[in-house]
């Protein structure tokens, strides 16, 4: 009896290990650095000009969402030039209530783009309704790409 309960404690003590590990980790939250990958790693099909977090800011309506310039902690955004309607954008709230509203407003941006594109640019109408807006935490991702397989690959989205 005595061997039966030492193997049952060495048993138990060798599953211990495993016990506290997370299977399901949340993902990383988005980084600035991942615009750049995108740009580099062939998502985009045109070269797309850098914007600045007040540019950013104001083009995602997001003052008019109820958030405060300041609320806007990081960003790093691209977009087309005005050839297609492509673009990446990370943003990096003080908060995650604050990059919820955002995302609300994203989603808006995203409306009013297809209803613009709709008679302008038909053909760039797959790529904004396959956008993506992605929260983790305080961070929020918009991308509008050719390749969402790519885009997905480097912000690592299942």
């Amino acid at each position: 009896m005595k061997r039966f309960l030492t193997l049952i404690c060495c048993a138990l003590l060798l599953l211990l290990p495993g016990c506290g590990q997370q299977t399901d980790a949340e993902p990383a939250e988005f980084t600035t650095g991942q615009v750049e990958a995108l740009a580099q790693g062939g998502a985009f099909s045109e070269e797309l000009e850098e914007l600045d977090g007040d540019v950013a800011f104001a083009l995602y309506g997001l003052a008019d969402a109820g958030l405060e310039r300041e609320a806007l902690t990081g960003c790093a955004a691209r977009r087309s030039a005005g050839a297609t309607c492509e673009e990446g954008t990370v943003l990096i709230f003080d908060s995650e209530d604050s990059a919820q509203t955002a995302q609300e407003a994203l989603a808006d941006y995203l409306a009013g783009e297809i209803e613009d594109n709709r008679d302008y640019r038909p053909a760039e109408l797959p790529k904004l309704e396959d956008a993506l807006v992605e929260r983790r935490g305080n961070t929020l991702a918009l991308v509008v790409a050719a390749d969402m397989e790519k885009v997905r690959e480097i912000l690592e989205i299942q």
